[in-house]
């Protein structure tokens, strides 16, 4: 298991009009700035459950969100 440092600063990844608790999800960088630099995960909900991953893995994940490379697995969960 990951040390988490407690001096992150978590950012929430909530819409500007969300009000509430949430649950959301919350991102946080951790030192460094290579590729291998650390990038830990947390819901609002559950904020001592981290998931940690690095700023290589990240970046790829977030440009594949970008390019739609994950709607399906939303398009069948929508109301």
């Amino acid at each position: 298991m990951t040390d988490v440092p407690s001096t992150l600063t978590w950012t929430r990844a909530a819409p500007p009009e969300a009000t509430g608790p949430g649950p959301w999800i919350e991102i946080a960088f951790g030192e460094g700035d290579g590729d291998d630099a650390p990038v830990y995960l947390r819901e609002t909900s559950a904020p001592d459950t981290v998931v940690t991953t690095t700023r290589r893995k990240w970046r790829a994940f977030v440009l594949g969100v970008q390019a739609g490379e994950f709607d399906h697995f939303v398009e069948d969960n929508r109301p």
